[in-house]
């Protein structure tokens, strides 16, 4: 519908001059088409920083999923148990029984169970691969002794060779199981040879070299030795600090840390106290906030260089359309259409670099799932906003070469 407007002393009605919203769409796409190389490359900018932003804020969600899930299962299926006998009576023994292990693994849900603690060497005993020789020099390592129960509850991945059993452990033998980074480090690299290394001055044949555990990482920087094997050279551990890992199917472990206790010890259940596992609620918050900072800064800065690169082409379009302009104004069109018009422009290119950098994204971040075997993680308001972050950007990167389009003097740009 067209408007009107009275003329002035009586003039007969003047028509006023419409730009509707179909010549705006037209004019910009015939702006876009007329230099299609330019109007990519301009695009290209904002497909790099709105691709950035679906594409980080996806595989962060999904990375989070991750996080969450193995947290979650480890928080699910695992009870750690501490003595703490001397705390409730100093004259007590040790809170454990000799068969701590068998009956906890006796608990309905406990998939694993074992009691470990950290040997206390005699002072200057290190841990060396050689008597004699430079490699007699030796390091100060962690030496920690352990049930074969403990050691399967770490849910440990072997490198080479094997985990010492029951046999191993109630004979007492003087064998080992170390890190891989720790056999690097004592200069083992195969167990064909059956290497030894000496915790001071007591040899023990290697046969096993863990690459991984799932839990008590720091088994992997210490040496493991059977923990009667443990008490026979060291003896007993004089005081507190022996605890019992617990590994548990999923759900039970709550229920299993309510009886371990007075399973063990049923006459002093005080003498044994429950470690609930780490609630990883805060640490994960913390993980993901720090990805979502670090990460949407980058895709910012992308958009930020893709809004520059639209606003500079704009304003060469303008500086190159100056007869357009001049004459577009001269048949009738006013400042607010020449703005209208390039911020289409604008507009339009950002929307369009919006799509296509959300489904650059989106493949993506389904890419690295499935190269990853994880489950994508894309939020429904993310794909949403992108196109519209796009639109946005490119309208606010027009706005100064709409208006210093719309600044223009029709008869000095008929002049041009």
């Amino acid at each position: 519908m067209k408007r009107f407007r009275t003329g002035r002393r009586g003039d007969p009605a003047i028509p006023s001059s419409v730009f509707g919203a179909r010549d705006i769409l037209a004019e910009s796409v015939a702006g876009m088409l007329q230099r299609p190389a330019r109007s990519a490359l301009t695009t290209l900018g904002t497909v790099l920083g709105v691709g950035t932003f679906v594409a980080i804020l996806g595989l962060t969600a999904t990375t989070s999923s991750q996080i969450d899930s193995r947290f979650n299962l480890l928080s699910a299926t695992e009870v750690t148990v501490e003595d703490v006998a001397r705390e409730q009576d100093e004259f007590a023994d040790a809170a454990f029984p000799d068969d701590a292990d068998a009956t906890i693994e006796g608990l309905n849900g406990v998939e694993h169970a074992g009691v470990f603690w950290s040997v206390r060497l005699p002072p200057g005993s290190t841990v060396k691969s050689s008597p004699v020789g430079d490699a007699a020099v030796g390091e100060k390592i962690d030496v920690v002794a352990a049930s074969p129960g403990a050691l399967r509850a770490a849910v440990p991945t072997l490198a080479q060779g094997r985990l010492f059993d029951a046999y191993l452990s109630e004979t007492s033998q003087p064998v080992a199981v170390i890190g891989s980074g720790m056999a690097s480090r004592l200069g083992i690299t195969t167990l064909q040879t059956e290497p030894a290394i000496f915790i001071g001055d007591t040899p023990f044949t290697v046969i096993g070299i863990v690459s991984d555990v799932q839990r008590k990482a720091d088994l992997l920087l210490s040496v493991v030795v059977p923990g009667t094997t443990a008490e026979k050279v060291w003896g007993h551990p004089a005081d507190a600090g022996t605890k019992m890992l617990i590994s548990t199917e999923a759900g039970a472990a709550r229920q299993v840390s309510e009886l371990a206790p007075t399973a063990l010890r049923p006459d002093h259940p005080e003498y044994l106290k429950v470690i609930p596992p780490p609630d990883p609620k805060a640490l994960r918050t913390s993980v993901t906030s720090d990805l979502n900072q670090l990460f949407l800064l980058l895709a910012a800065i992308c958009l930020v260089i893709g809004a520059v690169g639209i606003a500079n082409t704009t304003l060469v379009a303008v500086l190159e359309r100056t007869g357009e302009i001049g004459l577009r104004r001269a048949l009738g069109a006013r400042g607010r259409h020449i703005t209208v018009q390039f911020l289409a422009e604008s507009g339009t290119l950002g929307a369009l670099g919006g799509l296509v950098g959300t489904s650059l994204g989106t493949i993506t971040v389904v890419i690295v799932a499935v190269v990853r075997e994880w489950t994508p993680v894309i939020h429904t308001a993310t794909v949403a906003a992108a196109p519209v972050i796009g639109l946005v950007t490119g309208l606010v990167a027009g706005l100064y070469p709409a208006w210093r389009a719309s600044r223009v003097p029709p008869a000095e740009a008929l002049r041009r």
